[in-house]
């Protein structure tokens, strides 16, 4: 368990890392923000963010954990790669509730809304896979300033939260910005698989050759 000390945070070199975790967060945040508004669209407002507030919680609950152990975790490998086919099928669910959507859309007199548990558990899942990647993405940063990084993730994860709303609610206007999300989980996805295989620390394709 790695020291926190708030002394350490307001040091010059806490500060430099603290600017270092931001700055890494805020450019992750942006795919994270599109995948949680994609999941949660389709969804009632209140639903919306009663879901939005769950993926929030579980979200700091996950980059909390991982940030704790983050040194142990840039030594098991294939971690990455088991993050990335999990949102794999995140991704997957989510296409088959576009296209079920979409043909209810066609037929008149329906509307289909999202189950609120299935919408629970794949933002679950996302936020699982998503905080792994960000977590050791900031991992350089956080070895020796453990307080600077847990402040940067809860504040990184405060700033999703309200962006990831009205993602949610544009998508609800613009129904096919969804398949746009989609395109963004698949895209998260298919780097943390990249980065699962190829990576020479954590990757499993070394193991293979």
């Amino acid at each position: 368990m790695p020291h926190l000390s708030l002394v350490d945070a307001f040091s010059a070199a806490g500060l430099a890392a603290f600017a270092q975790v931001i700055a890494i967060d805020l450019l992750l945040a942006g795919d994270n923000v599109v995948v949680l508004g994609t999941l949660a669209a389709g969804l009632t407002p209140q639903e919306r963010r009663r879901v939005l507030g769950i993926g929030v919680g579980i979200a700091l609950v996950f980059r909390v954990i991982f940030a704790l152990v983050a040194t142990q975790l840039l030594h098991v490998v294939g971690l990455v790669l088991a993050g990335g086919l999990l949102l794999l099928w995140v991704a997957w669910r989510l296409f088959r509730e576009l296209r079920s959507r979409h043909a209810d859309a066609g037929a008149p007199g329906t509307t289909r809304v999202r189950n609120f548990r299935q919408a629970v558990i794949q933002v679950a899942l996302a936020d699982l896979s998503m905080s792994l990647d960000n977590v050791l993405a900031v991992a350089g940063a956080s070895r020796e300033h453990p307080t600077v990084l847990l402040f940067g993730l809860a504040l990184s994860v405060a700033l999703m939260a309200v962006a990831a709303n009205a993602i949610a609610r544009l998508i609800e206007r613009y129904r096919w910005l969804a398949y746009l999300g989609l395109i963004v989980v698949l895209y998260v996805a298919g780097s943390m698989i990249h980065q699962g295989w190829v990576d020479p620390t954590i990757g499993v394709g070394h193991l293979l050759t």
